[in-house]
């Protein structure tokens, strides 16, 4: 089954409130976003679909603000909770392992995407296209399962990162400056460890 199939059926047969990785308040998400993206800046959360952080996002009305999906269907549900608000965002729909080009922005964001990219070459278009994404001296906030996390989820397995691990994989364009491990309770009571890293966009010219 091709990825996008993959997470069509998965959105189209559970409730997003039901899925593992569901948060009602994605507090490490915005906190973190609101303490290093000035008001007016742009963020794109990337693997957004159903999540709530757009809802929080919109809230604060200090963002320009785009969610990027490969499912069209969990789109759909963000659009639908959302109504007329979601005219606000800018909504895209492809896999961000094949997308050449989405624009510029102040502040990728990312909660458990890169994690489900087990093969080495997805990893590098992933780390290749938020590097031509996000401006220099911008962010990528990137939540991983950390060491001790799950090894599968939603039916597909998994990488799990401590912070050189992660910090590795998105060298040379991203230096660290931030880290956090957060444990999430998912809907059905279960335990998940997140590594959340918050890099910086180096100069091309840096040689770091």
């Amino acid at each position: 089954m091709k990825r996008e199939e993959h997470w069509d059926t998965v959105y189209s047969n559970e409730a997003a409130t039901e899925m593992s990785w569901f948060e009602q308040e994605p507090q490490p998400s915005l906190e973190l976003i609101q303490q290093v993206l000035p008001t007016g800046g742009s963020v794109i959360d990337v693997g957004g679909g159903a999540s709530c952080l757009v809802d929080r996002l919109l809230a604060t009305d200090r963002y320009h603000v785009a969610v990027l999906d490969i499912s069209q269907v969990a789109i759909g549900h963000a659009k639908l909770r959302l109504g007329d608000a979601s005219d606000k965002i800018c909504w895209i729909v492809c896999d961000v392992t094949q997308a050449d080009d989405l624009g510029h922005f102040d502040l990728w964001h990312d909660r458990a995407v890169f994690h489900f990219l087990t093969d080495t070459a997805d990893r590098r278009a992933y780390v290749d296209l938020a590097a031509r994404t996000v401006r220099e001296g911008g962010f990528l906030l990137v939540a991983t399962f950390a060491i001790n996390g799950p090894n599968k989820c939603s039916g597909l397995n998994t990488c799990q990162y401590d912070i050189a691990a992660l910090a590795a994989e998105l060298s040379p364009h991203f230096k660290i400056v931030r880290e956090i491990e957060h444990l999430h309770l998912t809907p059905a009571g279960q335990r998940q460890v997140f590594l959340y890293g918050v890099f910086q966009r180096v100069s091309s010219g840096s040689g770091s």
